[in-house]
This record gives structure tokens, sequence and C-alpha cells, in this order.
């Protein structure tokens, strides 16, 4: 984990590549999610997607997330699927375009959310 959040520092988004297979997967984790190997390396992605699913809310479980937010599963133009945040007015729909976007952390790590594009 500590290369993806290092390369967040930087503005970059990077995808866990098996080199066994070349399967590409988001979150990073210990296993190929295609063929189960363990040869994984990091492959930066292109930040363009589009919505596959998402929600408004309009309560939030704590204090620190103001709502009203967007909560959505982006699929990357890559493959991979990410569980992220929509930024901007929109008027969000599934198959929506979008684009990466950063939201910075307290530490200077940053979470990828995306944008429309």
């Amino acid at each position: 984990m500590t290369p993806w959040w290092e390369a967040t520092r930087e503005g970059r988004l990077l995808l866990q590549r098996c080199e066994g297979c070349g399967h590409l997967q988001h979150y990073p984790r210990a296993l190929c999610t295609g063929c189960g190997g363990t040869d994984l390396g990091w492959q930066e992605s292109a930040g363009r997607g589009a919505v596959d699913s998402f929600t408004v809310v309009h309560r939030s479980p704590s204090p620190e997330h103001a709502p009203p937010y967007v909560v959505a599963r982006v699929r990357l133009d890559e493959g991979p699927i990410l569980l992220t945040n929509l930024v901007g007015d929109a008027d969000w729909h599934c198959d929506q375009r979008v684009r990466l976007a950063w939201r910075t952390l307290d530490d200077g790590r940053r979470l990828p959310v995306f944008e429309q594009e």
C-alpha cells in the first residue's frame, strides 16, 4: 500500500497489475484477483472513467462529512472499479464520463475523487 499512497502525494493514481496475467485491480492486495498470482506491480491510470452507480447522501453518519455528498462506483477506462466520491455541481447519472480529481488529506496524501468530464 505504501507505493499507492506515496503516488497520491504526486497526484498519480496507481493500479495494481499482475505480472503473470496482466490483470489490473484496485484496491491493492496481496494476490491477483484474476489468477491468484503474487507477482504484482504498478501501472498509472489515465484517471478517466464512467459512473457505474451512485447515491446522494443527505444524512451523514459523522460530522466530518457534511451532506449532501455523492458516493459512487467509477469504472476506470482500464477496467478496475473504484468506490469514491463525485464532486462538483452536476446532474449525476449512470454512464456519465468523469475524470480524476483529488481531495487533499491533512498529512499531504490525497484521496481520488471524480468530477464531470
